[in-house]
This record gives C-alpha cells, structure tokens and sequence, in this order.
C-alpha cells in the first residue's frame, strides 16, 4: 500500500501522461484548485484468499472515493466478493482527480463494479482525471464492470485504466460511454472525453485502447469506429488463458447476434482472448447486451452464469 504522504503528492494521482486536448485546458478552477482536500480522490484494495475464498484485506480510501464492503451474493460462487465502487460526491466536477488501485493476490476472484453510473459534470474551469490500476495476479480471476460515464454539458474528463495480468490469470473488463445527458437533450454536447485502454501480460503490452471524443473535430465523435450515429457504445475484454480465443470470440458472437444492435468481435494478440463493441441507443437494450457478453463469456471461462446485479 502507498504512503500517506506519497499518496497526496500529484505525481501520484495525476496520470503519467494527459493528452494534449485534455491538457490544454488546465487552469485554476474557480471552485477548490485541483489538489485541494476533497478534490483527490482514492482508493486502495488488495484481495487474497483466505479460509476457501476471496477475502478483502486491506483497503484505504479517501473521500470523495469509498466502497460498500464485500457482499458474498452470487450464489453460485459464494467464495467469490461483489465490490461496490462509491463516490461520495454524486459524481466528477472540475479539478476533481481520482486514482484507484485494485490488487487482485494470486487465485483470487473479484468482481468488481459501481454503485451506479459515472456523472461528468459541468465544467468550466480546468478538467477531470481519473486513473484506475488493476492488477490480477497468478491464477486469479478478476473482472472489473464499472456502470456507465455519462458527461454532461461541457463536461472535461480523461480516464487513464491499466490492467497488468500474469499470464494465467483472467481479467474480464467492461466500459460503457453514453453520447451525454440524453433526457436534457445534450448529445456530444461534453467538451471532451477522452480514455486510455492498456492492458499487459507478464512484460507484453497486448491492448491499447485509445478513445479520443471531441465534438469540435469532425467525425471524432459520430464516425465508424466510435458511436457512428448510435447514443451507447459498450465494450467488452475478456483475457483469459482458459479458453482459445476463437472459441470466446464465437461464445461472444453468438451470443449477442439475437440482440438486434450493432456489434463486433474479434480476437485479441497472441491468442489472449476477445474483445466485443456494442453500439445502440436503447439504454436498457445495451446495457442487457452487455450483461449477455459477460454471462457467455463467465459460462465459458468459469463454468458459471453472471449474477443479477441490481442496482435500485
């Protein structure tokens, strides 16, 4: 775990690189400055096994940052905790800078996800960060599903995640990205959000997602490879050595052809399994396709259905 006083220095919390977009638009906030009290948030979690399951052993967070602690609600796999992300703060506003590290000890297994969705805030002074290091380590099995970032008017934000995993360990990893604050009318009406995707194993760097939506540069936010038109766009990794990755990429396309939206699936480098992008704009319609992603690809790699998680 990080020192107290190393935890509040910025080389910390800031990311290790801000994209130049992001970066042009730092300054003084007209609220608290970023580093202020309230504006760091973290959250430290290392997890182990102990006693013939996964137990949560050490934790530190730092408001606006917290957890629920573990519910053991999977009745299916009751060794297997549910971690509730929280913000205290009802979501991002500007200058706010966030770093969570998850330790996932060897064969473990952890889910992971968020008490609700993501709000990105109004913001008119400087941006937000967010840093999220996920680390799974020899024989574990992780997935982390955070519910959607939704960015409101004028909303700045950049989210650097990465995911370090030993080369029998699973990680299972979810993003959903909506088009902005929908029943207000603000579609791409953020003033930029931008995401780093990495994950490596072992010392390959295997995945690097990088999403750059900026509604002033034509095509960044509506083309082909991003929302193309659609309001939601949900994504899906899946790294595991327990399946070929062919096999989970078929399990993920099967899945998901019934659902009616616009998806792809394809393999991942070296044969380390699967990643799925689903476009629509039924809320509620993505967000079943990407818990039908996720429970095929549970089904497979652990032989187990993916948990109703309820979340009002």
């Amino acid at each position: 775990m990080t020192t107290a006083p190393a935890r509040l220095d910025p080389a910390h919390y800031e990311p290790a690189r801000i994209p130049a977009g992001v970066l042009d638009l730092t300054g003084p906030a007209d609220t608290l400055a970023a580093g202020r009290p309230g504006k760091v948030g973290l959250l430290e979690l290392r997890y182990a096994r102990s006693g013939g399951r996964t137990e949560l052993m050490d934790r530190y967070q730092k408001s606006p940052l917290q957890i629920m602690l573990p519910l053991y609600v999977d009745p299916l796999r009751p060794d297997m905790p549910v971690t509730y992300l929280m913000s205290t703060g009802g979501g991002i506003v500007q200058a706010d800078r966030n770093r969570v590290d998850i330790d996932c000890g060897p064969g473990t297994e952890v889910l992971l996800t968020t008490q609700a969705a993501t709000k990105l805030h109004r913001m008119e002074f400087d941006h937000a960060t967010q840093v999220v290091n996920l680390r799974a380590r020899a024989g574990s099995y992780v997935e982390y599903l955070p519910d959607p970032l939704i960015p409101y008017r004028d909303a700045r934000f950049y989210q650097h995640t990465r995911v370090h995993l030993d080369p029998t360990a699973t990680v299972l990893l979810g993003e959903t990205i909506a088009a902005g604050r929908l029943a207000r009318g603000e579609r791409h009406a953020y003033r930029m959000l931008f995401s780093d995707l990495e994950i490596t194993r072992g010392d390959d760097l295997l995945v690097v997602d990088t999403v750059r939506l900026d509604p002033a540069e034509p095509g960044s936010v509506t083309g082909p490879a991003v929302f193309a038109g659609h309001d939601l766009m949900a994504t899906l990794y899946a790294v595991s050595p327990l399946a070929p990755a062919t096999e989970l990429a078929d399990a993920l396309h099967e899945a998901l052809s019934a659902t009616g939206l616009a998806f792809g699936v394809s393999v991942l480098p070296d044969d380390c399994g699967a990643w799925v992008r689903i476009l629509g704009s039924d809320s509620p319609a993505v967000t079943r396709a990407l818990h039908t992603a996720w429970n095929a690809a549970r089904r497979l790699l652990i032989g187990a259905p993916a948990p109703d998680l309820r979340k009002s």
